[in-house]
């Protein structure tokens, strides 16, 4: 499969990240580990872990440390009642540009002339 986007997925990536934490809370490279069992195949730790911290920092996740019995402790991250809200914000958006890309966009052929 062919990487996506990188800037396209910089601007998906918060609702990806929401969406996911909201199904059930996890650590950054279990997350990673998601994201890439979903297609996002070249998504690089690097990417995931500082959108983390911008999350947490903007209050929409919240996290904490858990023992591990492999190594140190793992911070896992769960949406905040503000990060629900964004992540239904984000997602009404987003669903609102895709519609506006497939009326843009012919879906039987390639770019026009």
């Amino acid at each position: 499969m062919a990487g996506h986007d990188p800037q396209m997925l910089k601007g998906v990536l918060s609702l990806l990240i929401l969406q996911l934490l909201g199904e059930h809370e996890d650590y950054g490279y279990a997350l990673v580990v998601r994201l890439r069992s979903l297609g996002f195949d070249g998504l690089a730790e690097g990417t995931v872990y500082p959108a983390l911290t911008r999350l947490e920092a903007a209050g929409w996740l919240e996290s904490r440390l858990v023992a591990s019995s492999s190594g140190p402790a793992r911070k896992y991250y769960r949406p905040t009642v503000a990060g629900r809200t964004e992540a239904q914000r984000a997602l009404a958006s987003w669903r609102a540009l895709a519609a506006s890309v497939d009326r843009a966009v012919p879906t039987s052929g390639g770019v026009s002339r």
